[in-house]
């Protein structure tokens, strides 16, 4: 079994964070920012998140492209390199990240259930999409 390339990791990783960045900022700040001012409104909180909480979901979006494509250059080995292994890791990645967390959402009952089923089925595409593409800059 082959060592992990770390710098691709990083790079794959830094290619995947910038598509996730971009379906996180169309789907949560284009097309259901209206639903999240609603919700935030319902809460009591009247203002827009802060620069802060930002630069926050920016490095959150770098940071989860970077475990995807780690998750991708630790399963290649075992069902080898290309698009089939990227899909299976993103859909992997969804799973642990998405699914798991969206499970704890739906029962804390803050989220509008519209609203956590829409953003499950977007990051099932965006972990996919960002995990083919930062694939295709790893290799060993």
């Amino acid at each position: 079994m082959s060592k992990i390339n770390w710098a691709r990791v990083f790079l794959g990783g830094l290619l995947a964070g910038v598509i996730i960045n971009v379906f996180e900022f169309v789907t949560n700040g284009v097309f259901l920012a209206a639903e999240w001012k609603a919700m935030m409104n319902a809460l009591g909180r009247t203002e827009p998140p802060s620069g802060s909480g930002a630069v926050i979901f920016l490095i959150w979006g770098f940071l989860s492209g970077i475990a995807a494509i780690w998750l991708y250059a630790a399963a290649r080995p075992r069902f080898g390199p290309g698009v089939k292994t990227a899909v299976l890791t993103g859909c992997a990645f969804w799973v642990l990240t998405t699914v798991l967390r969206t499970i704890d959402d739906a029962g804390v009952g803050l989220y509008p259930p519209r609203l956590l089923v829409i953003l499950v089925l977007v990051c099932l595409l965006q972990s996919v999409v960002a995990s083919v593409a930062g694939a295709r800059v790893y290799k060993e």
